[in-house]
Parts: structure tokens; sequence; C-alpha cells
């Protein structure tokens, strides 16, 4: 009997470690492409302003994109925000970017340079317009902005493009009909808390977490974006047709809602590269966006939202080849 059972123990583990070995294989081919080795060099990623999700995201993003491609070394540029990204990745002076659909449309429909070189990689979430006023402010909509002192985001940043075509939609011109002031998610909710300004736009991922701590002062409201507007902003052409209606979920700013939800538009983002990027490494970089969702959607909650679903709808760019390999790869 003492030789019958020893035989067995090995047999069976035997079994087990070529179903070990098995599941270790299934593992490293959705984390690494086997037998391949990872890309190397230096890339150049625009991100956003500080304490924007852009920025987060891409500090985050290196810092998986470092785990999987560890001769890789990526370096991140601040910027303006999604205008200033399209231009910067169409022109070379970056490989990589995020950037919002209606961003990225504009600068084809007005034929930017580069432009035809444009591709995405992949969709990741969406950006949702906040127009916030302080908590006491007697403003009570859009048209009550006439005359105000207004932030309406940095040049060539996506939110002053998205706050610049609502305020025309409501009738006000952004030029003549308010005090226009350049303040973004890194100035903006200091300067509205200490009264330098009436009110201040922002379009980015829920919750942004430059707004939080304001948040949980209770020290702002918001302002609605009607769906009548939004019809109206459709009729502005350009990249306008990628706005779409949609409500901020209750549980976005909770001490500011009070379970209310409200009213606006959201835009898509792509994460967007250029045609003359290696392809291989293209298709590396995506494996990372779709793999690392959890990892940096703990500490980035728009980053919960990337779905390997819905990450291959880039209009208005069409998929670069690597990211179309990754895709066809995984395809079922």
């Amino acid at each position: 009997m003492s030789k019958v059972f020893p035989r067995l123990g090995r047999r069976r583990a035997l079994q087990g470690a070529a179903v070990g070995a098995v599941a270790l294989a299934l593992l490293l081919w959705w984390l690494l492409p086997l037998g391949e080795k990872p890309p190397s060099g230096t890339i150049v990623f625009s991100t956003g302003t500080s304490r924007g999700v852009y920025q987060e995201y891409g500090e985050r993003l290196r810092t998986e994109l470092g785990r999987d491609m560890p001769g890789l070394k990526v370096k991140l540029l601040t910027s303006a925000g999604s205008q200033e990204n399209v231009q910067r990745v169409a022109t070379g002076q970056a490989d990589f970017t995020i950037a919002a659909a209606d961003a990225v449309a504009t600068y084809k429909l007005r034929h930017g340079s580069g432009a035809g070189r444009l591709r995405g990689v992949a969709r990741l979430y969406d950006d949702y317009v906040h127009l916030i006023v302080p908590r006491d402010s007697d403003l009570r909509s859009i048209a009550d902005l006439r005359h105000k002192r207004v932030a309406t985001g940095l040049p060539d940043s996506g939110v002053r493009l998205i706050a610049d075509r609502v305020l025309r939609a409501a009738g006000i011109d952004p030029r003549k009909d308010i005090t226009p002031v350049a303040d973004g998610i890194d100035t903006g909710p200091a300067r509205l808390r200490d009264g330098k300004i009436d009110a201040f736009f922002w379009s980015g991922g829920l919750p942004t977490k430059g707004l939080v701590a304001l948040a949980q002062q209770g020290g702002f409201r918001f302002l609605p974006i009607d769906d009548t507007l939004v019809t109206r902003l459709h009729g502005q052409g350009e990249g306008a047709r990628y706005y779409r209606t949609t409500k901020i979920p209750e549980s976005a700013y909770p001490n500011v809602q009070q379970g209310a939800q409200v009213p606006t538009i959201a835009v898509s983002n792509l994460l967007m590269t250029r045609t003359d990027v290696d392809p291989r490494l293209t298709e590396w970089v995506t494996r990372t966006v779709i793999k690392s969702r959890d990892g940096i959607g703990a500490h980035v909650h728009s980053a919960q939202l990337v779905d390997l679903r819905t990450a291959i709808y880039t209009a208005p760019l069409p998929l670069q080849e690597g990211a179309r390999r990754y895709y066809r790869s995984v395809k079922p």
C-alpha cells in the first residue's frame, strides 16, 4: 500500500503542474506577448494641467508602461489640454496623448498641420462639463452669466473650446458679453472660492480631484446645461456633434449635489498617436492600457470605464495599425 499512494501522488503532482503551466502561459499571453522582447527607447506623452485627470492618468499609465516595458522611458509634458495635445501629436512634439473627440474633430476639420497622420489607440472615458458657481451665488442659468467674470479655461484647452461653444449656444458672445478669465482646474477653484471669478467652466472625468476639496467644503453648486442647448450646440458644426446630453450622477460630488443629478453634456476622450509611431510599440501600449484599467482605476475613478468592447471606437480617428493588431489578437 505504501508504494501505491506515492505513485498516485506523483501523477497528481504532474497533472497539477501541467495545469499550472497552462494557466501561467495564458496569463503571460494576456500580459505580454510570448517570446517577444518588450519595446524600448523614449516616447513623449502630453498630458494636461496639474490637478486634472489627464495628468494623473498619464502619471499612472507611465508606471504601468514601465512594468511591461522596462526599457521604455516615458517623458510626460503638461499642457493646456485637448487642443494643445492634438496639435503636439500631429506635429511630432509628442508621440501619445489624450484628447476629447470634439477637439480632435475640430483640428481635422480646420486642416491643422499633420492632421492626416493622427490615429486612435483607445476610447478611454467621458469628460463631463462642469459649470460651477459659488454656493451663495444668485446665478441660476447660463443666461445669468452675461456681464460676469467667467473662467473659460486656458487658451488651447478643451475647456475653452467647449465653454465658448456653450456660451454661444446660449446667446452669449464669449468675447463681448462676459469678462473671460483664463483659469484652469489648477487655479480656478481657489479663485472661485476667493470671489475673484463668478463662474467656472471645467470639462473632465468624474470626480475631478481638483474639485473634490472644494466640494467637500460645500463651496459651490452647479448650473445646469439642458438638452435644448445641446441641440443648438449641434447646429454649430465642426466637432460639436460629438457632444451628447447626460447627467452628472449624484455620487460624483455628494456634498454639493445632495442626491440630485445635474443635466450637462459629455464628450468621449481618446488615447491617440500618429501613423509613423512604431505599430509594435503601439500594440504594447494598447495592451497595457486595457489590462491596467483596474489598477489605474483604483486611483483615477474615470479609468474604471475603460472597456475592451468600446475602446475600438475612436471616431473621428481610424485606429493605428498597432492598436488594430492588439484588438484583433483578443477578439473572441
